[in-house]
């Protein structure tokens, strides 16, 4: 989903001052134009219950703004960075063919450092209001950067390992445990092949237990930390590899695939970025109901993704307008139903009115969904430069 562009082909371009995105006081205005606007979302496409729920969200705006609302599916989200960039080249500086993406990570830090973005914008958005900025902190640091207003949080995520219990009763929950588990039951793990962000997620959350000292990665990557760093990691995988499903010599495309082989009964362990995915799959039948979720020992992995509009974008005002419904608590609520979708808010409870607290209260975990408590505090991402890198080096030694 999130291969991101080359360093050096986006930090050639300075950054560049960014019009301010109009306050509260004027939203009213921003809603009367953003009226007969299309927005062109460029979001990842391959989850069914993400379309569906897209789908809704573009309903929802035609009723109430007279927006409409194009879902243009990607499977990689560089693609369309790279389509912005393109057009900056062109000096393609209004008409954009993207209003709204759904980004995070490195490709935000890029299109940030390569003034490819519109803002800031997002505190100024009516539902902001509503965000949890003290126990949500990443909705205003994305990778280790500043947000600065420059996107919308839309939604938490945190890297859960699912297994079925009717074949795995006790599953592995550290590094070391997985890789000799993996050598006593040959063939049933595998992860997807980077740059698909879970698969890429999988090797950061490996170097966290596996380097000297995990704190380094909250620091840019450079030659000399990146080598040192990450050479328990490659020694891991390739003790790894050879016991993987299909011996290594092929990886699932992504986490779909991934799921797709739990379901068949062909590996035992898959991984997901939305703790109520495994509940969600159960409740659309993807997944039988033996299926739960587990974290390691050391926690996992979470952060904030978020919405961003290109400096360029044809539909300004719709694209706010779409971001700040994204943010109701409606829409937040119904993203949050493990019978929808299942991905964590980004509000604060206490914010809202007591209506909608109990709406939430009364939404059910789901049979496969862990608790906060069990869920545990997450990880801090690293710092983008990192997972750029490790891709990188990924492809360079076990690409086929």
């Amino acid at each position: 989903m999130r291969r991101v562009l080359s360093g050096c082909a986006l930090w050639l371009w300075a950054m560049m001052p960014m019009p301010i995105a109009a306050g509260a006081a004027d939203w009213p205005d921003i809603v009367a134009k953003a009226r007969d606007q299309t927005v062109y979302f460029n979001a990842w496409g391959g989850g069914e219950q993400i379309n569906a729920y897209i789908a809704w969200t573009a309903a929802q705006l035609e009723a109430r703004y007279g927006i409409k609302l194009v879902h243009v599916k990607l499977a990689d989200t560089a693609d369309a960075v790279a389509r912005v960039l393109a057009e900056k080249t062109a000096d393609r500086t209004e008409g954009g063919s993207i209003d709204l993406i759904w980004i995070n990570g490195e490709n935000f830090a890029a299109m940030k450092s390569a003034g490819l973005l519109f803002g800031p914008f997002a505190e100024s958005l009516p539902n902001y209001r509503y965000v949890d900025i003290k126990g949500k902190p990443t909705v205003r640091s994305d990778f280790t950067v500043p947000v600065d207003g420059m996107e919308s949080p839309w939604g938490m995520a945190q890297i859960v390992f699912i297994h079925d219990t009717a074949r795995l009763k006790e599953p592995p929950r550290s590094m070391a445990a997985l890789l000799a588990w993996a050598e006593a039951h040959p063939g049933r793990f595998t992860y997807p092949a980077p740059p698909d962000f879970i698969g890429s997620t999988l090797l950061k959350q490996a170097l966290y237990e596996l380097a000297a000292d995990p704190a380094i990665l909250q620091q840019p990557a450079t030659d000399e930390n990146f080598a040192a760093a990450t050479e328990p990691l490659w020694v891991w995988l390739d003790k790894l590899h050879p016991h993987l499903w299909r011996g290594g010599e092929s990886f699932p495309q992504n986490a779909q695939m991934q799921r797709q082989l739990l379901d068949d009964g062909e590996i035992d362990i898959t991984l997901s970025f939305n703790p109520g995915e495994a509940s969600s799959d159960i409740a659309q039948g993807l997944l039988p109901d033996t299926v739960r979720s587990y974290v390691l020992e050391g926690g996992t992995i979470g952060n904030t993704h978020f919405l961003a509009i290109p400096f360029n974008a044809n539909a300004k005002e719709a694209a706010m307008v779409t971001a700040d419904f994204l943010l109701s608590p409606e829409a937040q609520l119904r993203k949050q139903d493990p019978a929808v979708w299942g991905d964590p808010t980004v509000l604060a409870m206490d914010k809202l009115k007591p209506a909608d607290r109990e709406k939430f209260a009364a939404l059910p975990f789901g049979i496969a969904t862990l608790s906060p408590a069990e869920l545990g505090p997450a990880l801090l991402e690293p710092h983008p430069s990192w997972m750029t890198r490790l891709e990188q080096e990924w492809r360079r030694r076990y690409a086929k």
